[in-house]
């Protein structure tokens, strides 16, 4: 049995050796999935740390008992505080859930923009997406009452949840605006003449109109409003409850099916636009459509965590560097690794300065910024060029 067996593996080498396309196709895609499966099993471990960490440590075996308590009907026993479970699933677990889906929406969504755009540097963040999806929430914050009186503070419900209308504004007033910015993009992008980096530039220039924007709503708001929305723009997790969650989870869950079914389009569309129009795809459709599900997706999240910078282009990066371009395993590694690096940066800013908290803008922006630097510079420096 045993030399049978290693004539069947003398024979594979044989036929696929390590030099073949056959053998390093399969390396490749073991390589790919088992990244994945990685990154999958580090966002379970590290959304179980997330939700015993905080101001109040909860042993993580008792965190462990309560999620499967949630699952299997209490057969696991009490914790060993009984105020843990309304720590663990009404404070702290929706709040982990929302790092899961904004740092997959952003990673995504970044993945999806620079494949579409053919730009490594493009991202929600750098394309004034964010900024612009900002600007819509904030500007629901301070005229939401005076349009819609006491009706903006009105729930109603959908689906079993209780959804308020004041997230449902916020999150039609973002998505509303981030489509507008990306529509900028896409005008300046129909000319093939443009260059990477005027692309790039558009997307600062468009950030610093609406940061204009976002000064003078905060200046004709009043205090409370002032408070609210100088938190956004600093970025935060805290106070989401699961109603909102329900309203989130869907459209994120649609958004990226259909970005992965476009996947291998996107693929074809690296080659150039003509060719991936003789290969019969509708480039301006794929453009177009890719971009504004992507857009949805952003804004989605964005609208319950305020501008959360540099998540949407480090985590494509990082992916990039070590499964390659191939979109089919790309946009779902950036997924997992942007709600890993959200996470971690969330359980940082709850740590840092316990039992106060500081907002999570603050670390992703001097991540953000040192891999920034790294990515600009890096390459050059390590290259010698």
């Amino acid at each position: 049995m045993l030399e049978r067996l290693r004539r069947a593996t003398e024979a594979c080498d044989t036929t696929y050796g390590e030099k073949s396309p056959e053998y390093s196709f399969i390396q490749g895609q073991k390589k790919r999935l088992l990244f994945i499966l990685l990154l999958i099993v580090s966002t379970f471990f590290g959304a179980c740390l997330a939700v015993s960490l905080g101001a109040v440590d909860v042993p993580l075996l008792d965190t462990i008992k309560i999620l499967l308590n949630q699952v299997f009907f209490d057969v696991f026993g009490e914790p060993s505080e009984s105020y843990y479970t309304r720590i663990i699933i009404d404070l702290r677990l929706p709040r982990v859930v929302l790092c899961i889906l904004a740092g997959a929406s952003l990673g995504m969504a970044g993945a999806v923009m620079q494949g579409l755009l053919r730009n490594p540097l493009v991202s929600p963040f750098t394309l004034g997406v964010s900024t612009a999806a900002s600007f819509g929430a904030a500007l629901a914050i301070v005229f939401g009452t005076t349009m819609l009186g006491n009706l903006y503070y009105e729930s109603y419900e959908l689906l079993g949840a209780s959804i308020t209308l004041d997230d449902v504004l916020k999150t039609a007033s973002a998505f509303v605006f981030g489509l507008f910015s990306i529509s900028l993009i896409l005008l300046l992008t129909r000319n093939r003449e443009m260059s990477r980096s005027t692309v790039i530039l558009s997307g600062v220039i468009i950030s610093y109109i609406f940061q204009a924007g976002l000064m003078f709503l905060k200046y004709v708001s009043d205090d409370s409003q002032l408070r609210d929305i100088t938190m956004w723009m600093m970025g935060g997790l805290s106070g989401i409850t699961w109603n909102n969650i329900m309203l989130i989870l869907p459209i994120v869950i649609i958004c990226a099916i259909y970005l992965m079914k476009v996947a291998i389009d996107v693929n074809m569309l690296s080659s150039g636009d003509e060719i991936a129009s003789n290969l019969g795809i509708d480039v301006t459709k794929l453009r177009n459509r890719g971009l504004i599900v992507s857009t949805l997706m952003t804004t989605i999240c964005i609208a319950f965590t305020g501008t959360i910078g540099f998540v949407g282009l480090m985590a494509p990066h990082l992916c990039r560097m070590i499964i390659g371009n191939d979109s089919r395993y790309l946009f779902p590694a950036s997924a997992f690794l942007g709600s890993f690096i959200l996470m971690v940066s969330d359980v940082a800013s709850r740590l840092i300065m316990r039992p106060s908290e500081l907002p999570i803008g603050i670390i992703m922006y001097i991540i953000g910024g040192i891999f920034f630097i790294w990515l600009v510079f890096g390459k050059k420096l390590g290259g010698k060029e």
